[in-house]
């Protein structure tokens, strides 16, 4: 009988410790399919910060480094400049990415380092409990935001994706969803496209992965899924948002 579905090689034999229904487990072998699909396991380097993305070096069957929080950024483009042949990406959080990493988020994309960033949005802080995290949408109640996030108090989701889609240095950029198996397909497309853009010298592809985080959002996982289907795309669309590749 032929072989037709198996454990990919970049993954470990190690069990995953993320919560029931967590997206991360997904978004790991996305990864690490498309690393070995594109023969570059043994070239690649990932770089993970604090939070719930610093757990990859015990799932990576390649290279990892840890960053401090919010410095995936700069590190990845310390190892990409001194080892331009590695293939060299961030996994990254909201709360990292998006928050006390913004101005290296920023500055990386904007010098069009030829890096490739997968960034989970679960619109909170998922490793601390649940607080409210700059992609938290209007009226999402986390730990900090008890009565739902109010913009007048609070501020606005940052739309990440946009915001760097205005930035000449960067060159792919889509946001994509691992809550169904149609959509898996897709983000697994834009994933291995962004690691093909690095393989090529293409430059910064960044890949936005909406994620369902059920524990913190005080859900189910079936509730989890519904609630980003029906209200979590509505704040954040999927799609290719730039793609100048082509």
């Amino acid at each position: 009988m032929n072989k037709i579905l198996s454990k990919p090689e970049s993954l470990k034999d190690n069990p995953l410790s993320y919560c029931p229904g967590c997206g991360h487990g997904i978004i790991h072998r996305l990864i690490a399919e498309a690393v070995d699909e594109l023969g570059i396991r043994e070239k690649t380097i990932a770089v993970a910060p604090v939070g719930c993305a610093v757990f990859a070096y015990d799932y990576f069957n390649f290279d990892t480094t840890e960053a401090p929080h919010g410095r995936p950024p700069a590190v990845a483009t310390g190892i990409k400049r001194t080892n331009p042949d590695k293939i060299v990406f961030t996994y990254q959080g909201d709360g990292d990415l998006a928050a006390i990493g913004t101005a290296e988020t920023i500055h990386c994309a904007n010098r069009g380092e030829n890096i490739t960033v997968i960034f989970v949005n679960n619109a909170n802080y998922g490793m601390t409990g649940g607080q409210m995290a700059p992609t938290t949408l209007i009226g999402q109640v986390t730990e900090t935001t008890p009565f739902g996030r109010d913009p007048l108090r609070e501020g606005y989701p940052v739309k990440v994706s946009e915001l760097l889609a205005n930035l000449e240095g960067t060159k792919y950029i889509e946001r994509v969803t691992v809550f169904d198996a149609p959509h898996v397909i897709q983000a697994k497309k834009a994933i291995k496209k962004a690691f093909q853009n690095q393989v090529e010298g293409n430059g910064y592809s960044f890949i936005e992965v909406i994620s369902h985080c059920p524990v913190d959002w005080g859900k189910t996982p079936l509730e989890a899924v519904k609630w980003v289907e029906e209200v979590f795309l509505k704040t954040f669309p999927l799609g290719v948002i730039k793609d100048t590749t082509k």
